[in-house]
């Protein structure tokens, strides 16, 4: 008997898994809840594996993101929901009624920019009809807090509220640092966040402006820091020393050199 493979491996083995009867104990026991997290983490593990181009592993990261589909979807089935055929469909249903350049009679004759306008048009259109009438509406509220900022100044902007010049950015990122600067000594924890969260707030929209999406450009120079500082352990590992052994200025001299580094190398 062939056994099966592919998706439908892995679906079988899903359900093996969450037999209440022979399955693991520890699948058994999760929810949608316990299991979101998870699912957050994946697609982070895909997105770093892609920083890094590495490839043979992105494989893998895809598939630990799939699995977290099919799980999402056996514990729906389960409960009468939705089975996972049902995601797929409705996800070929979406791409089809969104590619109508491709799937249906209009023209490709068009710019990328104008195909996404099309997109912005036809995602608004399948709002109004989950009664999702706010601009802001349908932004998830779980997104990365940076993630969540930067899609709901999109949706802000397309109606009209936004600055219109960079400049206007650029000096609200000044007031706004000069106020936190000035005030958090007389501030309490709770106005500094406040405070602190309106900075960031405006930084993720000169990423907008600039066309910069923020999560991407923070996850990159979490890469290039954890580089960097791996050089000062590595070299002061040579002198038989450790960060905390070392002075700043030690360290900073070994932080340039890494940066020096990295430009010849570029």
């Amino acid at each position: 008997m062939t056994q099966p493979s592919g998706i439908s491996r892995l679906l079988d083995i899903m359900a093996r898994l969450r037999d209440p009867d022979t399955g693991c104990p520890w699948d058994i026991e999760q929810t949608f809840a316990t299991i979101a997290p998870y699912t957050i983490e994946e697609a982070y593990e895909v997105a770093d594996a892609i920083e890094r181009e590495a490839w043979d592993e992105l494989k893998g990261e895809l598939g630990d993101l799939l699995f977290q589909s099919v799980f999402h979807a056996q514990m729906a089935a389960e409960q009468g929901l939705f089975t996972f055929d049902d995601v797929a469909n409705t996800m070929a249903d979406k791409m089809v009624d969104r590619h109508p350049h491709v799937f249906g009679d209009q023209s490709r004759d068009k710019s990328a920019e104008q195909q996404t306008r099309d997109w912005e048009a036809i995602k608004a259109a399948e709002r109004a009809q989950k009664a999702q009438t706010g601009a802001l509406d349908g932004v998830a509220i779980g997104l990365p807090a940076l993630l969540r900022a930067y899609k709901l100044q999109k949706r802000a902007a397309r109606v009209g509220f936004d600055w219109p010049e960079i400049g206007d950015v650029l000096a609200k990122i000044t007031e706004e640092a000069t106020e936190l600067a000035e005030a958090r000594e007389t501030l309490s924890q709770d106005k500094i966040e406040d405070e602190f969260g309106d900075l960031l707030f405006v930084i993720t929209n000169l990423g907008r402006h600039l066309g910069v999406e923020p999560e991407a450009a923070l996850r990159r120079t979490n890469a290039k820091f954890t580089r960097r500082f791996a050089h000062i352990e590595a070299e002061l590992a040579k002198r038989g020393k450790r960060p905390e052994d070392s002075t700043l200025e030690d360290m900073d001299a070994l932080w340039d050199e890494a940066k020096r580094a990295e430009r010849d190398a570029s």
